[in-house]
């Protein structure tokens, strides 16, 4: 086509592939941290320092770059790290630019807008313009039925859609018993009381506990939520009236991760709000943030009005709990799993880290071992704490808490949850890792 192409990761292995390189996989990968070393002299690395950190996860790599390209950079275990052909304006990088992990990334990104010559007038003012036009074009005079979650994208969708339609949103919060401590209750004050948005409570809990006993399998979990999520929002439809569409706080991670667009790519995990969706869904979906990642969702958020202490609140994944309580989902589980948490939050603040980190939270096995509390022999569960750093949740790599906070949250835990009696701290990076156990 005669544009300038950029092929990241397993982009950089299709182009070298069709054009008459070698591509082979050597049983080994390369995922995490990895030294980059660059050469001079490359319009795509323009800037970047000649040794630099990024962001690595492949299993087959480019052994030999097609007719034309040069290799301007390597790292210490892939020899072609960086290939381009500048008279026909075609790049790879076997690494991910997009990433909180690869140092200098963004400047690499840059360099390709500037090899594109591309205006620069995306902004979240622009975005929110054009997401409320859309959104009214779609929704006509029709009704929107909004699934809040009490997060943030939900939030951020719900009042893109309110912005747009206004009274004709109606919110709907279910509580689903997989939630966090004081959840509900927070809900119900934040977004009834402060924002004054319409929103219909519903308590589901008995449903879900109900539909989930026995249920093991992660990807299980995820459907049976799913599918009772879509049938409360069709009966609390009903209570309303006439609904047309479903708004969902659906990121484009979300949609990476659910779906396997096309080639061998794999679903990593099925969303209740991407992957779990019945055909037989009566609603059309409005999705304003489909494209977006958290970090420009944020953006938009503020440009909504939206206070940041809340715009910068975790994320927490659409099927809740069940997905960080391993095994079965039982309700004393739920609740230990819950008590662990909320230590794990509290902490977390008060060492003032909670922005600085994409995400922190207690995951609970189903493995028991034995422990001594006073003069009693225990045989209780055992809880996992897990912290990681990230930009977009894409990738993650897990956060070097210091000991003394992890002293103190595995003290308060053992001590103030009783079910538990022993602490472990996950240090997985994603890839390999999911952020999420299950």
């Amino acid at each position: 086509m005669g544009i300038p192409v950029l092929g990241i990761c397993y982009g950089m292995q299709l182009m070298g592939y069709h054009l008459g390189g070698k591509v082979k996989g050597e049983g080994r990968g390369e995922y995490g941290m990895a030294t980059l070393q660059v050469k001079d002299g490359s319009p795509l690395l323009k800037g970047v320092q000649a040794s630099t950190r990024v962001w690595m996860s492949h299993g087959d790599e480019v052994q030999r770059p097609p007719r034309g390209f040069q290799v301007m950079a390597a790292t210490e275990t892939t020899g072609v790290a960086a290939i381009e052909d500048r008279k026909r304006r075609l790049f790879g990088i076997q690494f991910h630019p997009e990433v909180k992990h690869t140092a200098e990334g963004a400047t690499i990104l840059s360099n390709f807008l500037e090899i594109c010559g591309c205006r620069r007038d995306w902004n979240a003012s622009s975005f929110v313009d054009d997401a409320v036009e859309k959104i009214r074009r779609v929704v006509g005079d029709g009704r929107v039925l909004c699934a809040l979650s009490g997060g943030v994208d939900s939030a951020v969708a719900a009042l893109l859609v309110h912005r747009a339609v206004g009274d004709r949103l109606t919110c709907v919060f279910v509580d689903n018993g997989l939630l966090r401590k004081d959840e509900a209750a927070q809900v119900r004050k934040r977004f009834a009381e402060r924002l004054k948005l319409n929103v219909v409570f519903v308590d589901a809990t008995a449903l879900f506990l109900r539909k989930l006993k026995g249920v093991t399998d992660p990807e299980r979990k995820r459907k049976v939520i799913g599918r009772e999520f879509i049938e409360v929002f069709k009966q609390a439809a009903k209570k309303i009236g006439k609904v047309d569409f479903l708004a969902q706080g659906t990121l484009y991670p979300d949609v990476i991760e659910s779906i396997s667009v096309k080639g061998p790519s794999a679903v990593i995990k099925s969303h209740h709000n991407v992957g779990g969706l019945p055909k037989s869904l009566r609603f059309k979906l409005v999705e304003p943030l489909r494209e977006l990642f958290k970090d420009e969702v944020r953006q938009v958020g503020l440009r909504l009005g939206l206070d940041e202490e809340f715009l910068y609140r975790q994320p927490f994944p659409g099927p809740g709990l069940a997905v960080r309580c391993l095994g079965a989902i039982e309700k004393d589980r739920l609740d230990l799993l819950r008590g662990a948490d909320a230590i794990v939050g509290e902490e977390i603040r008060a060492a003032g880290l909670y922005r600085e980190l994409w995400q922190s939270f207690a995951v609970l096995l189903p493995v028991r071992s034995v422990g001594v509390m006073g003069d009693d022999r225990t045989y209780q569960y055992t809880a996992v704490v897990r912290a990681v750093e990230s930009a977009d949740g894409m990738t993650a790599d897990w956060a070097r808490l210091p000991y003394d906070l992890l002293g103190r949250i595995s003290n308060r835990i053992v001590n103030e949850v009783r079910g538990i009696n022993r602490v472990a701290y996950d240090i997985s990076s994603k890839p390999p890792s999911t952020i999420e156990w299950e």
